[in-house]
């Protein structure tokens, strides 16, 4: 491994600490606030995720922030104190700003540390999708690439991690706009459960409206099929993350060890953490795996 510099990345990419600190990984983690109490996100440990998305489901109102500017700062300064360069993965700029703010801090430090390099990249990724970025840069970083090799690696093959997800309950994304109420009613009585991916943007973007639980569990696999590198014969990682609906996400990732023999290693299925399921609410599967192409 390169020890000339570290790798860093952001909670929200919702992988385990366990995991974060078996691929020497730090990550900065978020705020999200449920029923106006205020909370940094720390793995489930203050507010278990369970507990989470039962108060959501009850009703309970949730919003997020992003690190600002000096936490930002706080967070870089140590490795570049030990004069360490760094190479940080951001949340997806096309749903959130904390692209910008890494950036805004990487510029001040620049002046405080004109002989390190704190390269901040733009993931154009979400979920368990930047945690899957994050885990192949590792991979990168451990067979010796240099920090600015790393960053332009990454820089080149983000777009081939793809996600695609479902929900089984959209009333998290009524409350938040995201969906119409009439659309939310709509679907609900036509058991719809809606496709979606990351776009090339990084946005979120809605495909396929697909009637029942069964069929949209079978039509994400489908998608695993028609991206995957080496279709069938798919060797690499794959993740899933969930917000409380454990069972539909071990439905998938059985439907995906059965169909890509191949796998490099058993499907991990992940927590979707306090900062994205402030958004999606329970009811939640999302698939994250790697094409030979940047996705479309």
């Amino acid at each position: 491994m390169n020890t000339d510099y570290v790798l860093t990345s952001e909670m929200p990419a919702d992988l385990t600490r366990e995991h974060y600190e078996k691929r020497s990984v730090p990550v900065i983690p978020f705020h999200f606030f449920l029923d106006e109490k205020e909370y940094i996100e720390d793995f489930g440990v203050t507010v278990p995720f369970d507990a989470f998305y039962k108060k959501i489901a009850a009703g309970a109102m949730t919003r997020t922030s992003q690190p600002n500017i000096s936490e930002y700062v706080a967070f870089f300064t140590p490795f570049l104190e030990q004069g360490k360069d760094i190479v940080h993965l951001s949340l997806s700029s096309g749903i959130s700003g904390a692209y910008n703010s890494a950036r805004n801090a990487a510029e001040i430090l620049a002046e405080r540390f004109p002989d390190r390099k704190l390269y901040v990249i733009d993931s154009l990724a979400a979920s368990s999708g930047q945690g899957l970025l994050v885990d192949w840069a590792a991979d990168q970083r451990d067979a010796g690439l240099t920090a600015a090799e790393l960053a332009s690696w990454v820089e080149e093959n983000r777009l081939k991690v793809h996600h695609w997800f479902f929900t089984t309950d959209l009333s998290t994304f009524v409350r938040g706009g995201r969906v119409s109420k009439a659309a939310g009613v709509f679907g609900g009585l036509l058991d719809i459960c809606p496709l979606l991916n990351v776009d090339p943007k990084g946005c979120l973007t809605a495909r396929e409206k697909v009637r029942t639980k069964k069929r949209v569990i079978r039509e994400t696999v489908k998608k695993m099929e028609q991206f995957a590198a080496d279709g069938k014969a798919y060797g690499g990682k794959c993740y899933i993350s969930q917000s409380a609906c454990y069972e539909d996400a071990r439905a998938v990732a059985d439907l995906i060890e059965e169909t890509f023999p191949k796998l490099k290693g058993k499907v991990e299925i992940n927590w979707v953490g306090n900062l994205i399921g402030s958004h999606t609410g329970p009811g939640t599967v999302a698939l994250f795996f790697c094409s030979s192409e940047p996705r479309t």
